[in-house]
């Protein structure tokens, strides 16, 4: 049984023990690289990482073995408090899968430094990087609960800028940031909207993808609903 006591070595026998070819092989369906990966489900990967608790010289340890689901379970326990800018830089770089993106952008937003490491990821022009932007956004949106909406309508031109970037995994994450903080509260769901607008009138196909697609989600009852309820939760936090 894995514990909080357990090695790197001992995490990565039992995850090789876990591994399943046909989940492998099944990963490619949902656009994932299968090359690091030992087919183990993101469920069983969070079961993991909480049975062995933060560790943060060890989490260093799971990342350099490259295999993807140590490296998720390194971002699940790893200390946000104690990650540089410059460690965010180092893992982005070797970034090559939208999920390992998403899995450690969940990290990157609780550190300090999160809103210098979403303009400086959002300028970059590799693929995985800038995606890391905008999923670092979206979880902003989940994470940051006390962070003043000024924050978020300052994504916004952000958003608008690289929309229209055409690359799957670039289009996918800025749609992704636009809807989530549309569904934060009423004023940014109307800003979110603006912006919406804006793409969907664009001569470009990518940002018209992108502004239709949060148009109807942010004007849907199912989202306004949500919306109310969010922001009267906030309220309450207050």
């Amino acid at each position: 049984m894995l514990s909080p006591d357990s090695t790197a070595a001992e995490i990565v026998a039992h995850l090789r023990a876990l591994g399943s070819e046909e989940s492998r092989q099944g990963m490619k369906r949902y656009g994932i690289r299968i090359d690091r990966a030992l087919g183990i489900s993101h469920g069983e990967q969070k079961k993991i990482a909480k049975a062995i608790k933060r560790n943060h010289e060890r989490a260093f340890e799971l990342w350099a073995t490259g295999i993807a689901e140590a490296r998720f379970i390194a971002a699940q326990t790893a200390d946000p408090k104690r990650f540089t800018a410059q460690n965010a830089r180092d893992w982005a770089a070797e970034f090559d899968s939208w999920d390992i993106v998403d899995g450690v952008s969940d990290l990157f937003v609780d550190t300090d430094h999160w809103t210098e490491l979403i303009d400086e990821f959002a300028a970059d022009e590799r693929e995985f990087v800038r995606r890391t932007a905008f999923a670092m956004m979206a979880w902003a949106v989940v994470h940051r609960k006390k962070e003043p909406d000024a924050t978020f309508f300052a994504f916004l031109p952000v958003i608008e800028r690289h929309a229209r970037d055409e690359r799957n995994f670039v289009k996918k994450a800025v749609s992704w940031a636009l809807r989530s903080i549309g569904k934060r509260n009423h004023a940014l769901n109307r800003a979110a909207l603006d912006s919406a607008g804006r793409l969907a009138a664009s001569d470009d196909r990518s940002a018209r993808w992108i502004g239709r697609q949060a148009v109807r989600e942010l004007t849907s009852e199912k989202t306004l609903a949500g919306v109310s309820r969010r922001e009267a939760a906030a309220a309450k936090r207050r």
